[in-house]
């Protein structure tokens, strides 16, 4: 090991340019699997035993409130409630963290079904109690400022004209992959002003939320739901949540392919960045080599002074990218915090990037080693690095 740390610090400059250049690619590695596990994270923290019932050829499609009425009456429904997309317009539109998820509920029955949405019981009975207030996210509270009692004012796009809630109720998430950034609002609320503001205007169910009393009871609740709205006006498509999440992954199942296979293309990066670095060092001490075998060092020995090099080198490297992917990941999900609710480095992403990293040196070394191994004495003693 003594040999080996000197061998490294003869050149130093270039040494700590592939340490920074292995450390970089580990560091884009990192970042990209953690977008792609963001991307899927809705999928991953969907509830076993909910449901979604939306319209068969869109969920822009609204479905009829008196849906609500036949479908909790099918077996193995324990519980329904619904929402609406309202979407709206707060501050500079074009500002991505003016963006936020805006759903109007039915405030009696929509938390029930959401229990990893913790809200505290008094905020819960205000929100009740008022028509124009709102329950929003702990995250989305920390990145606007927002209080309880805070005036929230937003232009209507969906749904026209001015609207304004009262912050009444801040929900912290149960579990780390619970969406903090989403804001909740009273549908009677929605409903009333609309009527008002544009009469004969109908406001209905964006999409309902199910609860089954058994996972395995899933099929015959969707099929059962869905054939009694085959023939109406608005057919529906029941599936589980996790395959509704799962249905917007896929809209963008072309960007994450593209991700996955960036994330491979940079291991070989990382692989191509060392490999010319060991070949160099052991090209220029061929004759040390040599020297070494006639003083009595095994191939055994040679070869560890090659891969022992290289593998200080990949650690080294990946250790730092990986401290460094903390750091890009928190300013990632600063500036893009609703696209990206729940961005976390996972350990497996963390094991991947050192994996990776060891792999490399231990490629990086093979062919280099072996060359040094079988080199005959006589030949090393006459090669100029």
């Amino acid at each position: 090991m003594k040999l080996v740390f000197k061998n490294l610090f003869r050149h130093r400059l270039r040494t700590a340019l592939t340490i920074l250049g292995i450390a970089t690619a580990v560091m884009a590695f990192g970042l990209i699997r953690t977008i792609v596990g963001a991307w899927n994270a809705g999928v991953t923290g969907a509830a076993a035993n909910r449901m979604i019932t939306r319209h068969r050829v869109s969920l822009i499609f609204p479905i009829p409130l008196p849906y609500r009425n036949e479908i909790a009456r099918v077996p193995g429904v324990t519980a329904v409630s619904w929402a609406n997309w309202f979407g709206g317009v707060y501050g500079e539109p074009n500002d991505f963290k003016n963006f936020w998820p805006r759903f109007a509920v039915d405030p009696d029955t929509y938390f029930d079904l959401y229990p990893e949405f913790q809200l505290p019981p008094d905020q819960l009975a205000a929100f009740k109690k008022e028509r124009n207030a709102c329950v929003i996210g702990r995250k989305l509270a920390q990145q606007h400022g927002f209080k309880l009692g805070d005036v929230i004012t937003m232009e209507g796009d969906i749904f026209p004209g001015r609207w304004q809630w009262v912050v009444r109720g801040i929900y912290t998430g149960r579990d780390p992959s619970t969406d903090e950034t989403q804001m909740f609002f009273q549908f009677a609320y929605l409903y009333e002003q609309v009527r008002q503001r544009e009469p004969g205007r109908p406001v209905d169910a964006g999409w309902y939320v199910l609860r089954v009393g058994s996972p395995d009871a899933m099929a015959r609740v969707a099929a059962a739901v869905d054939t009694q709205f085959v023939n109406s006006r608005a057919p529906t498509k029941t599936e589980s949540e996790r395959e509704f999440q799962q249905s917007f992954v896929q809209m963008s199942s072309a960007i994450i392919t593209s991700l996955q296979v960036i994330s491979v293309v940079i291991v070989g990066i990382i692989l191509l960045v060392l490999a010319n670095t060991i070949l160099m060092s052991v090209r220029e001490r061929t004759r040390e080599y040599a020297v070494l075998k006639t003083l009595g060092f095994s191939g055994r020995h040679l070869a560890g002074f090659v891969l022992g090099e290289a593998l200080v080198i990949s650690l080294s490297g990946g250790v730092l990218g990986l401290l460094l992917t903390f750091p890009i990941v928190k300013g990632f999900a600063k500036a893009l915090p609703t696209f990206f609710p729940v961005i976390n480095v996972a350990p497996v992403t963390m094991a991947l990037g050192i994996g990776a990293a060891l792999l490399a040196g231990l490629a990086a070394a093979a062919i280099p080693a072996n060359r040094v191994v079988r080199m005959p004495i006589v030949v090393g003693l006459r090669t100029v690095g």
